[in-house]
């Protein structure tokens, strides 16, 4: 996440507004998730819980409350409540034929498996399905290295790197939002479970937050809070890490989910307004049926 620079425009137009969401977008993520915002428009309309997210485009090649992991976990919380029907695509519910790959013992999945089980047109009714690009191989990395596990996230490598990898990227029914992407990476249970663990102590740790270099520059974070979790799988952790973009808030919402060995990490993100996006619950809970 790009920190402020020199020269703001004292007004935003439609073309400023498409600039800003661009460099955001770029700085934001290794990954690039996003390439462009409501069209290359700000749009003032908020929408409830999702508010005016950036929405992604499929390549061509093929991140409230306190919370806590559903299992496996030293501490509890309650798992997030069913969301309005007003917030596009918060209110979608998985396919009920959905099966899974076999994941939940312990299964150290293939590239092919991973490919197979993770989300795809229609296993949660109005979300449709694209390719996304592999990161690039250098990103950013946190200055503290008790956050380095945050910047491992960002950069789509969560560590310890999984075994074989699959992304994704996710777009909701109301004009492509709610905007998400996905990253779906096998590790064997003691791995996975690592990765959340260290997960949740960086969110402790870094609450402040950290600053960040590498990728396209020095980046700053200004706090990471706990966000309450879907029940899914066998454990999740969910987190906001908070980007400062030209002095504005820009949070990033992270849910992880793992199911055996295997971990479903879902990104969305407001480059808009600042109020934390809402995760599609269908989305986790679809993807822990697929891997089960």
């Amino acid at each position: 996440m790009s920190t402020r620079t020199e020269g703001r425009p004292e007004e935003d137009t439609p073309g400023t507004a498409r600039r800003v969401c661009l460099a955001a977008v770029t700085a934001a993520l290794s990954l690039g998730l996003m390439g462009a915002c409501g069209g290359g428009e700000r749009s003032d309309a908020k929408e409830a819980g999702n508010e005016a997210p950036a929405t992604p485009r499929a390549s061509s090649s093929g991140a409230s409350s306190s919370g806590a992991s559903s299992t496996g976990s030293s501490s509890s919380a309650p798992s997030s409540s069913a969301p309005s029907s007003a917030a596009p695509g918060l209110a979608a519910t998985p396919r009920p034929d959905l099966t899974g790959i076999g994941a939940s013992g312990g299964k150290a999945l293939t590239q092919g498996e991973l490919d197979r089980a993770i989300l795809a047109d229609g296993d949660v009714p109005g979300f449709r399905s694209g390719p996304m690009d592999a990161p690039p191989p250098r990103g950013e990395n946190a200055d503290r290295s008790e956050c380095l596990p945050l910047t491992a996230v960002l950069n789509g490598k969560p560590e310890p790197l999984g075994k074989a990898v699959a992304y994704r990227q996710l777009v909701g029914p109301d004009n492509d939002r709610p905007a998400v992407s996905e990253f779906l990476t096998t590790h064997g249970v003691q791995d996975a479970s690592t990765l959340l663990n260290r997960l949740r102590a960086a969110v402790t740790a870094c609450a402040d937050g950290f600053t960040a270099s590498g990728g396209d520059g020095p980046s700053t974070y200004t706090g990471v809070k706990r966000l309450s979790t879907v029940k899914a799988g066998d454990d999740a952790l969910a987190y906001q890490l908070t980007g400062d973009f030209e002095g504005d808030p820009v949070p990033l919402v992270f849910h992880l989910v793992r199911v055996g060995g295997t971990v479903a990490t879902f990104y969305t993100a407001n480059f808009e307004n600042g109020a934390t996006p809402l995760m599609p619950p269908a989305l986790l809970a679809a993807q822990a049926t697929k891997l089960t």
